[in-house]
């Protein structure tokens, strides 16, 4: 694709918008390689990797062609039947392809969505895939502040506009309502994010996959590393003396409640070693996605010990109704919260 075929394919995007914006909003740019389908003839939706498949998922779950990464069979459960039997195909971004090129081909995808980061490493890759099959590929920036515009946005280009403006809708309540509970003068607590099974990988205060924690009024110890997540020792994590731990990792979560060296930690010891809901989706991190909306008030309530609303149960029933098309059975989202 030459550089005057890109810039006329950017131009022929429309300006960016955030939902209830503001002068502080800032610039939002999708980068496509390739001329994207009309939307009314996108069908075929191959995800790039778990951030996108949530994307499409929630926007046009009957074009999403399958899903970048295994999903666990009680991830699947709390999925819409038809949904949580779409195939693993495997991905394109993240830490390494594990689709060819010719199983790629054989799908006949309309057009490769990517969303997440978007630098030149992000750009390189998704270039060098399109020059190399011919398929328009669509990056969409993926800050969790810019939820709203991301499904908007993008819910148009894939032809479900009015779906894709209602989410945003909803995704612009529930960033409200975390900014709304964050106390002003309060000091951020110190949250040290174990994932892994030694709970030796975190995530870097400012990076995408620290979003969450952030928004739900807490920050990360981490800092001074190099990328968003990276590996730590046991006397790093000592030393940054975090005021909350949380996990996505249930392993880790059982055995470093018994660990003697992690129970020396205050935070353990005080009981603010927490396990952050992971299924479908998780609430924190895994994927950095539009999924983590419905964590914010959880890991508000943890970061800060203030009480949950009445109804816990519905209200994640509730965004599951909205985002994955799909209301589970009470028992199944009671299990999910209590940890089982």
């Amino acid at each position: 694709m030459n550089r005057r075929a890109f810039l006329a394919t950017l131009a022929a995007l429309p300006a960016a918008r955030l939902l209830g914006g503001s002068a502080a909003a800032t610039a939002r740019e999708m980068r496509v390689f390739g001329t994207l389908p009309r939307p009314d003839r996108v069908r075929r939706v191959f995800a790039a990797g778990p951030p996108a498949a949530v994307l499409a998922h929630v926007l046009a779950p009957d074009r999403l062609l399958g899903w970048p990464t295994p999903l666990a069979p009680e991830a699947r459960a709390l999925l819409a039947p038809a949904v949580r039997e779409r195939p693993f195909l495997g991905r394109l971004s993240g830490r390494g392809s594990t689709i060819p090129l010719e199983k790629l081909l054989a799908l006949e995808p309309d057009l490769i969505l990517d969303t997440g980061t978007v630098d030149a490493t992000y750009l390189s890759a998704a270039e060098n895939v399109h020059e190399r099959t011919g398929i328009p590929y669509l990056l969409v920036p993926g800050r969790l502040s810019d939820s709203p515009w991301q499904l908007s946005e993008t819910g148009r280009l894939l032809g479900v506009p009015e779906r894709g403006a209602h989410l945003a809708r909803e995704a612009e309540r529930l960033l409200a309502e975390a900014r709304g509970s964050r106390r002003d003068g309060v000091r951020a607590p110190g949250v040290y994010v174990a994932r892994g099974a030694d709970g030796l990988e975190t995530v870097k205060e400012g990076s995408l996959n620290a979003e969450s924690l952030a928004l739900a009024g807490g920050r990360s110890v981490a800092t001074g590393l190099g990328g968003g997540v990276a590996r730590v020792s046991f006397e790093q994590v000592a030393a940054w003396a975090p005021e909350v731990v949380l996990t996505q990792d249930a392993g880790f979560f059982a055995s470093a409640r018994r660990d003697g060296r992690w129970t020396r930690l205050p935070a353990v010891r005080a009981g603010r070693l927490h396990l952050v809901p992971s299924l479908p989706f998780g609430w924190l991190d895994g994927p950095p996605g539009v999924n983590r909306l419905v964590g914010l008030p959880w890991l508000a309530s943890r970061l800060h010990g203030t009480p949950l609303g009445k109804d816990e149960v519905e209200r994640v029933r509730a965004f599951h109704a909205a985002f994955y098309g799909f209301a589970p059975e009470r028992t199944a989202l009671e299990r999910l919260l209590a940890g089982a």
